[in-house]
């Protein structure tokens, strides 16, 4: 058994990383600020701390809780909001992330796994699908704080011997992606249609983005607890949808009968981007197993056992 700090605990992502770790019979610490994450997500055999990572009081949790692996979640995920508001997006990803490496350092973890973007770093992409070597040019406030923390935890290896794993991650979607947020077209339309909104297209809707079931992101948050030592990895179908390719699909699922509306398009977000995770698969056999449109399915049949998330 092993002792798990995972941040971000109580959102999306993470919250599913959390579950899988503890039926794997590991103790897991949740750190969770609440500002986007929800308390009904949090399992409830791990012990949950409300609190900001950049919060001082966490070197404690640190001492008291014994951590042995740190999975850093915890971060301001929305592209625009980081545009709009840039020095929030620095404090919580970067001042954020350095705080859990000073506490890593001085408690001696054995290892850090870092959700990086994918979608984000490589910016306006030179070749499709993108893989690790390709030149890291971002585009908005959000790719370059995701970016620093990447170098941040490589010097901290360099430095202190901390292992690390780095995922760069392409648009994960699944139960428990939150339906109001700014990010997360999938959860967004879904949530819209099942309440009778018409959903919003920002631009033309032939913007391309790589969608990768939540199941699969957990598997290879569990494949490098013992693998993966000092490794960056892409995470990726290798295969990208367009917005309107979505709406589509889900008007066909949930019989959905309006026709799709456009808005100007989001400054910061870029046109397409999808990824090549050959590299994963050839070194630790990791691949996509679930189909988009099985995906959606499941996501749908979640939230539609969930509906009183949508009765705001």
């Amino acid at each position: 058994m092993t002792t798990i700090l995972v941040t971000g605990g109580a959102g999306f992502i993470a919250s599913n990383i959390v579950d899988q770790y503890i039926a794997m019979g590991h103790r897991v610490i949740i750190i969770d600020n609440l500002y986007s994450g929800f308390k009904r997500n949090l399992n409830p055999k791990a012990v949950f701390y409300e609190m900001d990572i950049r919060d001082k009081n966490l070197e404690k949790i640190f001492e008291d809780e014994k951590i042995e692996i740190v999975n850093h979640h915890a971060a301001q995920i929305d592209v625009r909001h980081s545009v709009e508001k840039p020095e929030y997006d620095a404090q919580v990803n970067i001042i954020g992330a350095i705080n859990l490496l000073e506490c890593s350092k001085k408690y001696k973890i054995r290892k850090i796994i870092y959700s990086s973007t994918g979608g984000a770093v490589y910016g306006e992409p030179e070749y499709l699908p993108a893989d690790e070597e390709h030149p890291v040019n971002p585009e908005c406030h959000y790719g370059v704080s995701k970016y620093t923390v990447e170098n941040y935890i490589k010097l901290y290896h360099r430095l202190y011997n901390i292992d690390y794993t780095i995922f760069r991650y392409p648009n994960i979607f699944g139960p428990r992606q939150n339906p109001y947020g700014e990010a997360g077209v999938n959860a967004i339309f879904i949530g819209q249609m099942i309440k009778g909104t018409i959903p919003v297209i920002f631009g033309d809707g032939n913007q391309l983005r790589d969608y990768l079931y939540v199941e699969d992101v957990v598997k290879a948050n569990t494949m490098v607890l013992s693998a993966g030592s000092n490794k960056t990895y892409n995470l990726g179908t290798g295969v990208g949808t367009s917005v309107n390719k979505i709406y589509q699909i889900l008007q066909n699922i949930l019989k959905f009968p309006n026709p799709q509306i456009h808005a100007e398009p989001r400054k910061g977000e870029i046109e397409k981007i999808y990824l090549d995770s050959s590299l994963i698969f050839k070194e630790l056999g990791w691949k996509a197993s679930v189909s988009y449109e099985d995906g959606l399915k499941k996501t749908i049949e979640y939230f539609k056992s969930n509906i009183e998330i949508f009765k705001k």
